[in-house]
């Protein structure tokens, strides 16, 4: 409800209001651009149009009309006339005279320039007619009809253009009937129109466009090829792809490609694809053509393309060289729905041996399509016009070509012409608990189900049965492990993940787990000590040994680290020595202790054998004489080896003594048996085989 302090505000609108809408239009602007001419046919130009600005809608009506009168107004009275259609009939006007032409409103109110036209002056031909043309060299010719108007020829405009190109090729010269096109493209359509004028008369308007194709030559240049290995060099298949050539290349229909792929044992396949016989070969997209068999062990290609008249050269690249990527240059990508802008710094460590770089743009998605652009070396900048998918990865990677053809891989970066929410993270697990500290692990979002860059992933946790929540942690994209510490024993936590785009986080993945007790470690404590006593134990024990093994065995180190001592109540060499020392008169003629006693060469003395009774070999026990008394005897070094080493329980040579020097000195026939080796046993005879003789 309207209060009385705005009452007087209405009847300002109103009058506002129809002032607006309800009065009369202001006048309507003046004609301009007048123009009339007289269009002819071979027969007759019996017409003169005029043609103005603004032209009047067909819906309402003329608004304007065309007024007209002869020039000469002293010689007979002035007549006015118009028209409402914007034409002056034959009858009207005189074949070679002047009028004076104006456009007016039906009130007179408004009124264009008035123009003074001479009616012969204004005649229009028709178009000139292309009658002939040449592939080879590329001209046309035509003919108008000024000689039939009873006019001559005048000058005439030639434009030509290629096919379904933009902007035309225009001459500047005076033509008259036929014009040729220096150095045309072979094989290459063209499109001509020509316009001309007879004397004196108005320009014609623009011929009907007329075709021609060039006359065709061998292609030039090479194939732009590319081999293309996937998402990771060194674990895909590579596709060999390439495109078609340009009309500037091809100077003609292309036939076929020849490629060639080389493997790495150094064998060849030469493939041919024909460009109009389809085949399980090949697929095209009418932009560029892939071979459909897998080139995983293939070293290097190469691809040409033929038409009737010869073949391009020959386009040879090696496979790209996988690799750790360099850490320069980093490329930077601005992309949307339409387009894709790649861009880079220059490396310092580009030299010249760089010939070219190569742009690739990808989908993460298997079998995909992907494209390429090659620019110079000083180049830091490449474009490309498409359709990007919505929420789709794009992986775009840089690499280099060098002189000798060699192509490396510089760098890649993932695009998206517009993001969205992440999928959530896979396999996350708390992988190991030790005491308060936690490790967990997680995989990455595959590239393929990634709907936007990946910024960072947040770990959240959270205490079981406790509203208060710990600090969210931030993780760099490249960790897939993290490890929570300082946590509160035998406690349960509650531990989330995300990934994070730019369009926001992803649903948080959950996982519970409880942290061990103090006590479970209670129990290890002891077991530790105890193995820690037990190695300090043999650690010391096997240094006393070691320095101390001199004076005394040692029980815990094995037999085997003692020295290697002999034993003297084996040696054979001790009883000769003390057989020798017994006897009489043998120590005054040898020394006492001989350091390397000599070993004598027995004789042998063959004697006639005989009968001796058995019985005298035997005891009454019934034993052998000779066993017996091996038996009875006592071991002389045995019974003198009373002293022993202290280090290693073996008698010593030193300390030895002779058991003969403690009996008689007489030396019984069985002593004497006893003391012999056996050596002497087996080759010497017996002191009874001596007596029985």
């Amino acid at each position: 409800m309207a209060t009385p302090t705005t009452w007087w505000l209405l009847p300002v609108l109103l009058v506002t209001f129809l002032y607006c809408c309800c009065s009369s239009p202001g006048p309507p602007a003046p004609p301009s651009n007048l123009e009339c001419f007289r269009p002819c046919n071979p027969t007759h130009c019996s017409v003169i149009e005029c043609i103005w600005d603004p032209k009047p809608p067909p819906d309402i009506g003329p608004i304007y009309t065309l007024h007209w009168k002869p020039e000469n107004e002293e010689e007979k009275p002035v007549t006015t006339r118009n028209s409402l259609d914007g034409k002056i009939c034959r009858e009207n006007f005189e074949s070679h005279g002047e009028l004076r032409v104006w456009v007016q409103n039906q009130n007179g109110s408004v009124k264009s320039q008035e123009i003074v036209i001479h009616t012969q002056n204004i005649i229009k031909p028709p178009p000139p007619t292309i009658t002939l043309s040449e592939e080879d060299p590329l001209e046309i010719h035509w003919s108008t009809i000024c000689g039939e108007l009873e006019l001559n020829v005048g000058v005439c405009d030639v434009r030509y253009r290629i096919k379904d190109d933009q902007n035309w090729i225009r001459t500047e010269y005076n033509l008259s009937s036929s014009y040729g096109v220096i150095e045309p493209q072979p094989s290459t359509v063209y499109e001509f129109q020509v316009r001309c004028k007879c004397d004196p008369s108005l320009m014609s308007d623009w011929s009907p466009s007329y075709s021609i194709k060039s006359a065709e030559s061998s292609p030039v240049g090479e194939v732009d090829a590319w081999l293309d290995c996937g998402l990771l060099l060194s674990n895909s298949d590579c596709f060999l792809y390439w495109k078609n050539l340009s009309i500037s290349q091809a100077r003609g229909y292309i036939l076929g490609y020849e490629i060639t792929v080389f493997y790495n044992n150094r064998t060849e396949q030469l493939i041919h694809v024909s460009t109009h016989n389809p085949s399980s070969l090949f697929v095209y997209d009418e932009l560029k053509w892939r071979l459909t068999s897998s080139l995983k062990n293939v070293s290097s290609f190469s691809v040409s393309a033929y038409n009737a008249l010869g073949a391009t050269k020959t386009s040879r690249l090696p496979r790209p060289i996988p690799g750790k990527q360099a850490t320069e240059p980093k490329i930077y990508l601005k992309m949307n729905e339409k387009n894709l802008t790649v861009s880079w710094n220059q490396s310092s460590k580009v030299s010249d041996g760089i010939k070219q770089y190569v742009v690739q743009y990808k989908e993460c998605l298997p079998g995909s399509g992907s494209d390429w652009i090659k620019v110079d070396k000083k180049q830091t900048t490449a474009f490309f016009e498409g359709t990007f998918k919505k929420y789709t990865p794009y992986q775009v990677s840089l690499f280099a070509v060098s002189n000798s053809n060699a192509i490396s891989q510089l760098a890649t970066a993932t695009g998206y012409s517009a993001q969205g929410v992440p999928s959530k993270v896979t396999s996350f697990k708390v992988s190991d608990i030790v005491g308060t500290k936690v490790i967990l692990t997680w995989e990455p979002v595959p590239c393929s189900n990634q709907t936007g860059v990946i910024l960072y992933y947040e770990i959240g946790l959270n205490k079981q049965g406790d509203p208060n929540h710990k600090p969210v942690h931030y993780i760099n994209i490249t960790d897939t492990t993290y490890t929570l510490k300082d946590l509160s024993p035998g406690q349960g936590y509650t531990v989330w993940i995300r990934a994070v785009t730019a369009a926001g986080p992803s649903e948080k993945v959950n996982k519970t787990f409880k942290t061990n007790h103090h006590e479970d470690y209670a129990f290890v404590t002891p077991f530790v000590v105890i193995v820690l006593l037990v190695i300090a134990i043999a650690i010391t024990s096997f240094i006393l040994c070691v320095f101390h093994g001199g004076k005394k065995e040692c029980p815990l180190l094995p037999q085997c680290l003692y020295e290697k001592v002999p034993d003297p109540s084996n040696s054979q060499i001790f009883k000769q020595m003390k057989r020798q020392i017994n006897e009489p008169l043998t120590w005054m003629r040898s020394p006492l202790y001989e350091p390397y006693p000599t070993i004598s060469i027995l004789e042998i003395v063959e004697i006639k054998s005989k009968v001796f009774d058995p019985d005298m070999m035997k005891k009454e026990n019934g034993c052998p004489l000779m066993d017996c008394q091996d038996d009875q005897q006592e071991d002389p070094t045995r019974e003198s080896s009373d002293s022993t080493d202290s280090r290693y329980g073996r008698k010593e040579y030193s300390k030895m003594v002779d058991s003969d020097e403690e009996r008689n000195d007489s030396w019984s026939s069985s002593e004497e048996e006893q003391s012999t080796s056996g050596y002497e046993k087996h080759f010497m005879p017996s002191p009874l085989e001596v007596m029985v003789e």
